[in-house]
């Protein structure tokens, strides 16, 4: 893990990074005074299912697990690397985390504050509604990959005994596209 993240090496990470791309030099400058580095050791919980969303974080470096409650464990979900954007949904509709996120090794993460990037869009910052934007997108194809997995797990024998259950997932899924 890098010791020292120059302005130059941050800049150059994110307009290299799909959730910053469109964002012109202008754009970029309002951005990254609010953007906070936060290095987390291996382990470390980012943030807990249920905990109120203050931030959303992009992955600048290191690997995070993506871990969902299930009864008194805690299941892995899915594993995050660089460049991935993390929290944004709490940001956007202001309900609590839906999973927890802990460093699977050292890691270091960009943090936008909730408070600053929502005076960032007060503000009207082109920037910020770019990033909302790119937000929104990403849910999309999150979405839409979700209910192809479900369609295709509904297909599978195994999945017979949860069909009826499953099957209005998928089709409210298609119905919102």
């Amino acid at each position: 893990m890098s010791s020292t993240i120059t302005l130059a090496s941050m800049l150059d990470f994110l307009v290299d990074t799909p959730m910053f791309r469109d964002l012109e030099p202008e754009e970029l400058s309002e951005i990254v005074p609010i953007m906070q580095v936060q290095r987390l050791r291996d382990g470390q919980i980012l943030f807990r299912e249920g905990d109120r969303g203050d931030s959303w974080y992009v992955l600048y470096e290191g690997e995070v697990e993506v871990l969902k409650d299930a009864g008194i464990q805690q299941r892995s979900i899915t594993f995050l690397s660089t460049r991935a954007c993390i929290g944004e949904m709490a940001i956007l509709d202001g309900s609590r985390r839906s999973a927890t996120v802990r460093a699977a090794r050292p890691s270091t993460v960009f943090r936008f504050q909730k408070g600053a990037f929502d005076r960032l869009l007060d503000d009207e910052s082109l920037g910020a509604y770019k990033l909302v934007y790119q937000m929104a997108r990403l849910l999309a194809a999150r979405q839409r990959e979700t209910t192809a997995r479900l369609a295709e797990l509904i297909d599978q024998d195994v999945a017979q005994p949860l069909r009826p259950k499953l099957e209005p997932l998928v089709d409210s899924s298609r119905v919102n596209e």
